[in-house]
């Protein structure tokens, strides 16, 4: 019976492993879609199907995306209005820390593309996965450092460490995408499953 119960046990223990990842994106995909389509007021159109409201979402930002990126007048629109965010007081404290994180990961201005390692310990040799973020530090007083963004493990956040230029070397054989994932997966991706 003892045998029995701790194979069921560890069967059940197996199936929450794999059923957990689908079940855990399918309920964020699930989530981010009720969401956005919850823009669209149905209790006032009563005949409009669901699901329209996402689409009508996706067909709008993707007309922006398309209008601010092609063309002069969507581009002159969209920097005017970044440039009223910018100093509208209080909204500018919101506004541009977003804008410069989100700018960082994607974009044409994306900032964490030079993955490096830096050695973060001597006894025991300890390097970690980051990104440089600035080459230079002496505008700051900090001869021969450099600044290097060390993301967190299953985390948006990370920190920044400022250190000296010869504990940092570049990472060879991955993109800056393929670090990115390394470090926020704790190590377990690796640049031989991208192939």
């Amino acid at each position: 019976m003892r045998r029995v119960s701790a194979v069921l046990l560890r069967s059940f223990l197996q199936g929450l492993i794999l059923l957990s990842p689908i079940a855990v994106t399918a309920y964020l995909a699930f989530r981010i879609f009720s969401s956005i389509d919850s823009i669209l007021p149905y209790d006032l159109l009563p005949y409009i199907p669901r699901g329209v409201g996402f689409l009508i979402v996706i067909f709008f930002v993707t007309m922006v995306g398309y209008l601010g990126t092609r063309f002069f007048i969507g581009r002159w629109l969209f920097d005017s209005f970044a440039f009223l965010l910018e100093h509208t007081p209080g909204i500018k404290h919101l506004y541009a820390p977003i804008r410069d994180v989100v700018g960082s990961f994607v974009g044409e201005k994306k900032k964490f593309n030079k993955p490096v390692w830096v050695r973060v310990g001597l006894e025991p040799e300890i390097w970690r996965i980051g990104f440089m973020t600035q080459k230079d530090m002496t505008a700051y007083g900090l001869q021969e450092r450099v600044a290097v963004y060390l993301p967190h493990a299953y985390a948006i956040s990370g920190w920044v460490i400022v250190t000296d230029g010869k504990n940092v070397k570049p990472v060879k054989d991955m993109t800056a995408a393929q670090a990115m994932k390394f470090a926020v997966s704790g190590g377990i991706t690796t640049v031989a499953d991208e192939n």
